[in-house]
């Protein structure tokens, strides 16, 4: 079966192309995250001057017998006066959220450039691109970023760009020097109709899983640094992240699609071993890793569901996991030699 060159240079530039997108992105998303710093000091001096105008307002009680009315001296407007510039306010949410639009829009073209780099990679190779670990990050980091993109979108918490985005450029680097691979036929093994369903199935639960263990590490870094009590260096990292609280109810949500997901994906793959190597399961290092993962995404989500578990044990199960599907994807697919060793690298 011949490769469509044309069509795989395409890929491979798109590529290319969306990963410099997402490094601007990352520079906007930066920006946005330091004006916000201005934003939240300006609001938090504001409530924290209205609260000691309001311990400082005298309530004088009249009247006689059995009731009384409170009159507030200083008027209805408690807090008045205690000059905040609203203008300025409103011109530093403003300037900020410039930075948050701009951010978003580069990140959905980014986006659509990596899907552009899936297909034109398939039909270079003329098959499902996900026959070895290049195509599988390929596709992996498109998941990634779609999922990220809806949810930040419909959220509105661009402050979480940074931390997303970086690791996903990480990735993207390693995978187009490191891990690139040249369209080619894939070995006997893959040609068969189980590859698109066991792998994207696969590669799309440990996706979104991976996105729901970023969440659960910026939770534990939200706790360790309180809204409002953040202290030092890492405290001003943390202060324009959302509260812990919406952090980790998102790790959560995620990880629920991710638990059957990745074990729909285990189960067609036992169907095709089945199939192929007249086994389902022969605890191989790639099938046992995926089992282990999958086995801790469920211990994740059932300690969260569980009165008396702490959500911050809970959490570093998710942490775990999330290092786990690293180490899976990458050193059990270059290093460990098995039956599933289809990276293209050994």
């Amino acid at each position: 079966m011949l490769v469509n060159s044309t069509m795989a240079d395409l890929s491979d530039l798109t590529f290319r192309t969306a990963f410099v997108i997402y490094i601007v992105a990352l520079i906007m998303s930066c920006i946005y995250y330091g004006r916000m710093f201005g934003v939240i000091d300006m609001r938090r001096a504001h409530e924290a001057e209205k609260k000691r105008a309001e311990k400082k307002t005298t309530k004088v009680a009249v009247g006689a017998g059995g009731g009384s009315t409170v009159v507030d001296s200083a008027g209805a407007e408690t807090g008045s006066g205690t000059g905040f510039d609203n203008e300025e306010y409103a011109r530093r949410v403003r300037g900020a959220r410039k930075w948050a639009g701009m951010t978003q829009g580069l990140i959905w073209v980014g986006v659509a450039l990596h899907v552009v780099a899936v297909i034109t990679r398939g039909l270079g190779a003329r098959r499902f691109p996900l026959g070895n670990l290049y195509e599988y990050i390929l596709v992996m980091t498109a998941v990634i970023m779609i999922a990220a993109a809806i949810v930040v979108q419909r959220k509105k918490w661009h402050s979480v760009y940074p931390w997303l985005l970086a690791p996903m450029i990480v990735a993207m680097y390693l995978n187009s020097t490191v891990f690139h691979i040249q369209a080619a036929p894939v070995v006997p093994a893959l040609q068969s109709y189980w590859l698109p369903v066991h792998v994207s199935s696969v590669s799309i639960g440990a996706s979104i899983g991976i996105v729901s263990g970023i969440f659960s590490a910026l939770y534990l870094f939200r706790m360790w640094q309180p809204r409002g009590e953040e202290k030092g260096f890492f405290g001003a990292l943390a202060k324009p992240l959302p509260a812990a609280k919406t952090l980790d109810q998102l790790a959560y949500k995620t990880a629920i699609i991710t638990l059957p997901l990745f074990g729909i994906g285990i189960l067609f793959g036992a169907i095709w071993a089945e199939v192929a190597w007249s086994r389902p399961w022969g605890w191989d290092a790639k099938e046992t890793v995926s089992l282990i993962t999958w086995v801790l995404y469920a211990a994740y989500l059932h300690a969260r569901a569980t009165a008396g578990w702490k959500n911050t044990k809970a959490a570093w199960i998710n942490v775990f996991a999330l290092g786990v599907t690293i180490f899976n994807m990458t050193y059990v697919n270059t290093v460990i030699a098995g039956l599933h060793s289809y990276a293209g690298l050994n």
